[in-house]
Order: structure tokens, then C-alpha cells, then sequence
């Protein structure tokens, strides 16, 4: 059985929604020995998400940002949490609502995404900063 876990530190993105799948392969090699098993990656923030879906039209990054503004706007006057600005109340529910982990299966080295499938960094902030994750994966050699 094969454990690892990288701490991954990403550069500033602007508000949007990124792939950033080449990044993670890039920073988790080691599990090019693992046959069989999942990777677990987390992002620890709760002004950005990360989700799985299309990584070939830019459209849909776009579309998804135009959307998720929105279903979840800014300056409504019912949000009370808007010490850091009228993006921070908006960023911390659509957080919610994407999530803060994905679980995807490795098979033979190489995690086992769809042909048409990503991993987005979801960045809900104007000023957003750098981002951490925890890329955690284990399985059988």
C-alpha cells in the first residue's frame, strides 16, 4: 500500500474558474506507482472552491462564472458579513455550494478522469490571493 500528501501552494488566479489539473499531476508524481487507488485533493479555503467538469471550451469557465454571479449576486442588502467587501459573502456561499474536496480514482498511474473532464480551481474573490490544497492519495502498487 502507497500513502502520500503534498501540501500544493497555487499562484494568484483572478476571480473564475481555472483548470489546474496539469498542476496537480505535476506536483503528485508519486502516484505514477500506484495501480489502483483514489486521490483526495482539498482546498483550504472558504472564499474558493474546486469541482470537476468540461476542460476543452473556455466557454464554460465563463458561462459558469456568469451563472454562479447570478444565483448568488452581490450587495444584497440581507448579508451581514461584508467586513471584506461585497464579493466576501457571495465567494463564502458559493463555496458552499461547489464544495472544498474532490475524489477522483487512479488507474495505472494517472487519475481516472473522463475524457472531457478537469479539475477547476473555483476562485469567488476580486482580490483573491494564493491558494493552498492538500493533495492526499494512497492505493496498491
Amino acid at each position: 500500500m502507497i500513502w502520500g500528501q503534498k501540501e500544493i501552494t497555487l499562484p494568484f488566479y483572478k476571480r473564475g474558474f481555472h483548470l489546474i489539473t496539469d498542476k496537480i499531476i505535476k506536483e503528485c508524481y508519486e502516484m505514477k506507482s500506484i495501480k489502483t487507488g483514489i486521490i483526495q485533493i482539498f482546498i483550504k479555503h472558504t472564499s474558493a472552491s474546486i469541482t470537476i467538469n468540461e476542460n476543452t471550451d473556455e466557454s464554460v469557465r465563463s458561462d459558469f462564472e456568469s451563472h454562479f454571479n447570478h444565483f448568488v449576486p452581490e450587495n444584497k442588502s440581507y448579508y451581514k458579513h461584508i467586513q471584506e467587501g461585497a464579493d466576501d459573502m457571495p465567494a463564502h456561499i458559493k463555496t458552499s455550494i461547489l464544495g472544498n474536496s474532490v475524489n477522483i480514482p487512479i488507474t495505472n498511474g494517472v487519475m481516472n478522469l473522463g475524457t472531457w473532464q478537469g479539475i477547476y480551481l473555483c476562485e469567488h474573490r476580486n482580490q483573491g490571493s494564493y491558494r493552498k490544497m492538500v493533495a492526499t492519495y494512497w492505493g496498491k502498487k
